[in-house]
C-alpha cells in the first residue's frame, strides 16, 4: 500500500513537469508551422507547390526533425550534461573539463564555444520579431482593413511582453503548458481534418520523395533547405533547458505530444496545398474554416509570446552565465522569485533586446522578409554545439575513430548542409545576427582578456604576501577593533585596497579576511564544498568561496559557512573593503588600444561589486587608484 501513493506521486509530478516544459520547451518549434511551410512555397528560393514538390517538402520536414531533433538532440546532445544542465556555455565547460589537448588547442575551443553561444543573441532578437509578426499578419485573411495595423499591433505587443519582464515569469509561466498544450491540440486537429482529404499525403514518410526532389530541382532544391530549417529553429532550447525540466520530460513531451502534432499539421498544410496551390499565401491560417479565424489568430498571438518569452528567459540565463564565467562585466541581475534561482531579470540584457527586436520588425516589416535572414545564425549555433559533444565524445566518453567518424557524417554533414543553404541569407538579411553576434563575440573577449591584463598590472605592483605577513608583526602596526575583509580577484597576494588603507589610515583590523571569490566550471557548488578557510596566522585568513556557473554570488550568506571551520562573523562588526580602480589605456603591450579603451569604458560601467555580490551598503569602505594598461 505504501508504494502506490509514492507512485502516484511521482507520475503526477511527472505530468507536472511534462506539461511545464511543453510551455517553456518547445513554444519556438512550436510555432514554426505558422510560416515554415510558407516559405518553402512562397519564399525567396521557393519552388512550385505541385503533386511531387508538396510529397518532397514534406519529406524533407518530417525526416529533419527525425534526425537533427529527434535522434541528435533528444538522444545524443542531451546526453552531454554538466551535471543536469545544458545549453553551449553549459557544453563547453564540460568539454574544457575533460579536453587534454595544447593550451593552444583549448584557446580555439574557447573561442568556437564563445562565438557559438554569442549567436545565440541573434536568435533572440529574430524569433520573438518573426514569431509574433507572422501570428498577427492572420488579420491580413480576416479583414484588409486591418492590414496597416498590423505592424502597430506587433510593437504593442512586444512593448508589452518585454515591459513585463521586470515582473517575473513566476506565475504567468503556470498558464504557459496548459495553453501550449491546447495549441499543439490545435495544431494535430488542423493538420488531422486537412489530411484526410488528401491522404496520399502519407507518402511523405518514404524519404526517397526527399531524394527524389534534389534530383528533379537539383541546385535549386538544395537551396530551399534553408526554408525547410526554419521546422528546426527551437532545436537548441530543448538542450538549454534540459536543466530546468530534465531529460525525461523533455523526451516524453517531444515523442508524446509536439512531434505527432507538428507532423499532422505540416501534412496538413501539404494536403491543403495538393487540393487548392493558391493556399500557399497563408497555409496555416487557411487550415481553419473561416468562423475559427479570429480566436486563431488570437491563440497563435499567445503562443508567439509564450514562444518569445521562452527565448528571453534563455537570453536572460546565458547572459548570468557568461557574467559567472568572466566573459561579460557584472551587471544588475534580479531576482523575480523566492523559491526559484532560474527566475531572474536583467534590466540592461531585456531593454537592448527589445530596441533590436523593433528595429527589425519595423525595418523588415513582414515575417517573410524576417524568414529570409532567419535561420543562419542558428545552423551555426548547431554546429558549434555538434563539434563541442563530439570533441567530449572523444575525449571523455572514449568514442574510437571509427565511432566519431560516423558521428561526423550523420551529424556535422547535415548541419553543414544546412548551413551552406543558409548561408546564401546573409546578404538578405542574415549578416544582422551575424553582426551581432560578432560584436557581442568581441565584447566578451575584450573584457575576458581585460581582466587578465588588469590582474597582471594589479599584481606587478603588489606586495609579497610573506612581506605583509611579516609586517604584522612590527609593534608600530596598530590594530584596531573589528573584521576586516578586503577581496580580491588574486588569491596568492595582497589586495591594493589593503596596502591603501594600512598607508593612509596607518591602521589594521584585529582580523583581517583576504576573500576571493572563484567560479567552478559545473553549475551549482554544493554548500560542504563552497567555502575553503587558511589560517595565514597574526589573525589574518584567506577565504576561497566558490559558486556554479549558474549561480548568483551572496557574500554574507556564503560567509556563515565559515562557523564550521571555527570562524565566525558578525555583520555589524565586519567591514568590507573594495578597490575601485580607474584604468588608464595605453600602449604597452597587452592589448590593442581601442580594446583597452573599450574594456575601460566596460570596467567603467560594470555593476559595482558590492551590488552583485550582495554586500550591504552600510558595510562597505571604497579606496580608489590608478591602473596604467
Amino acid at each position: 500500500m505504501g508504494v502506490k501513493p509514492s507512485s502516484a506521486s511521482h507520475g503526477s509530478n511527472l505530468v507536472t513537469i511534462t506539461i511545464a516544459a511543453i510551455g517553456v520547451v518547445y513554444g519556438d518549434i512550436g510555432t514554426s508551422p505558422l510560416y515554415a511551410m510558407r516559405e518553402c512555397f512562397d519564399g525567396s528560393h521557393s519552388v512550385l507547390p505541385n503533386h511531387d514538390n508538396v510529397l518532397g517538402i514534406l519529406s524533407l520536414i518530417f525526416w529533419s526533425l527525425i534526425i537533427v531533433i529527434s535522434i541528435k538532440y533528444i538522444i545524443f546532445v542531451m546526453r552531454a550534461d554538466n551535471r543536469g544542465e545544458g545549453g553551449i556555455l553549459a557544453l563547453l565547460a564540460l568539454t574544457l573539463h575533460h579536453f587534454r589537448g595544447t593550451d593552444r588547442q583549448r584557446h580555439w575551443l574557447i573561442m568556437l564555444g564563445i562565438f557559438g553561444a554569442t549567436l545565440f543573441y541573434g536568435d533572440g532578437v529574430i524569433t520573438p520579431a518573426i514569431s509574433v509578426l507572422s501570428a498577427v499578419e492572420g488579420l491580413h485573411l480576416a479583414t484588409p482593413v486591418l492590414t496597416p495595423y498590423v505592424i502597430p499591433i506587433t510593437v504593442v505587443i512586444l512593448i508589452i511582453l518585454f515591459a513585463a519582464q521586470s515582473h517575473g515569469t513566476a506565475k504567468v509561466g503556470t498558464f504557459f503548458g496548459p495553453i501550449m498544450l491546447l495549441w499543439f491540440a490545435i495544431l494535430a486537429l488542423l493538420g488531422l481534418i486537412n489530411m484526410m482529404k488528401a491522404p496520399q499525403v502519407l507518402a511523405a514518410f518514404n524519404p526517397e520523395y526527399a531524394m527524389q526532389f534534389f534530383v528533379v530541382n537539383q541546385g535549386h532544391g538544395f537551396l530551399v533547405l534553408g526554408a525547410v530549417f526554419l521546422v528546426m529553429t527551437g532545436g537548441e532550447a530543448l538542450y538549454a533547458d534540459m536543466g530546468h525540466f530534465g531529460k525525461f520530460p523533455i523526451r516524453l513531451a517531444w515523442f508524446g505530444l509536439v512531434l505527432p502534432a507538428i507532423a499532422l499539421n505540416y501534412l496538413g498544410q501539404g494536403a491543403l496545398l495538393l487540393n487548392n496551390p493558391d493556399a500557399i499565401a497563408n497555409p496555416f491560417y487557411l487550415l481553419a474554416p473561416s468562423w475559427a479565424l479570429y480566436p486563431l489568430v488570437i491563440l497563435s498571438t499567445i503562443a508567439t509570446v509564450i514562444a518569445s518569452q521562452a527565448v528571453i528567459s534563455g537570453v536572460f540565463s546565458m547572459t548570468r552565465q557568461a557574467v559567472q564565467l568572466g566573459f561579460c562585466p557584472h551587471i544588475e541581475i534580479k531576482h523575480t522569485s523566492e523559491s526559484e534561482i532560474g527566475q531572474i531579470y536583467l534590466p540592461s540584457a531585456n531593454w537592448g533586446l527589445l530596441i533590436g527586436v523593433l528595429v527589425l520588425v519595423l525595418g523588415f516589416e513582414s515575417s517573410s522578409n524576417l524568414a529570409a535572414a532567419y535561420g543562419i545564425a542558428v545552423t551555426i549555433t548547431m554546429v558549434v554545439t555538434t563539434l563541442l559533444v563530439l570533441v567530449l565524445a572523444r575525449q571523455a566518453w572514449g568514442w574510437n575513430r571509427f565511432k566519431l567518424g560516423l558521428g561526423i557524417v550523420f551529424f556535422l554533414l547535415v548541419d553543414l548542409a544546412f548551413f551552406s543553404a543558409n548561408a546564401l541569407k546573409i546578404g538578405h538579411g542574415g549578416w544582422i545576427t551575424l553582426l551581432i553576434g560578432a560584436v557581442i563575440f568581441t565584447l566578451m573577449f575584450t573584457w575576458k582578456d581585460g581582466r587578465a591584463l588588469l590582474d597582471q598590472r594589479l599584481r606587478e605592483n603588489a606586495m609579497p604576501l610573506a612581506l605583509f605577513l611579516e609586517s604584522l608583526t612590527r609593534e608600530s602596526m596598530l590594530r584596531v577593533p573589528g573584521t576586516a575583509v578586503f577581496l580580491t580577484s588574486t588569491p596568492d597576494g595582497v589586495p591594493n585596497a589593503l596596502l591603501h588603507n594600512m598607508k593612509h589610515n596607518k591602521v589594521v583590523h584585529e582580523r583581517l579576511v583576504l576573500l576571493t571569490v572563484v567560479t567552478e566550471e559545473i553549475p551549482c557548488v554544493e554548500d560542504q564544498d563552497r567555502v575553503t578557510v587558511h589560517s595565514l596566522g597574526h589573525n589574518t585568513y584567506r577565504i576561497i568561496i566558490r559558486y556554479g556557473f549558474t549561480e548568483n554570488p551572496d557574500l554574507p550568506l556564503a560567509l556563515t559557512l565559515c562557523e564550521s571551520h571555527g570562524l565566525s562573523f558578525e555583520m555589524m562588526d565586519t567591514t568590507f573593503f573594495l578597490g575601485r580602480a580607474t584604468l588608464i589605456p595605453t600602449d604597452r603591450a597587452g592589448m590593442a588600444l581601442w580594446r583597452e579603451k573599450l574594456f575601460a569604458s566596460m570596467f567603467r560601467n560594470a555593476t559595482r561589486p558590492m551590488d552583485f555580490f550582495r554586500i550591504p551598503y552600510n558595510r562597505v569602505v571604497e579606496l580608489g587608484t590608478q591602473v596604467d594598461l
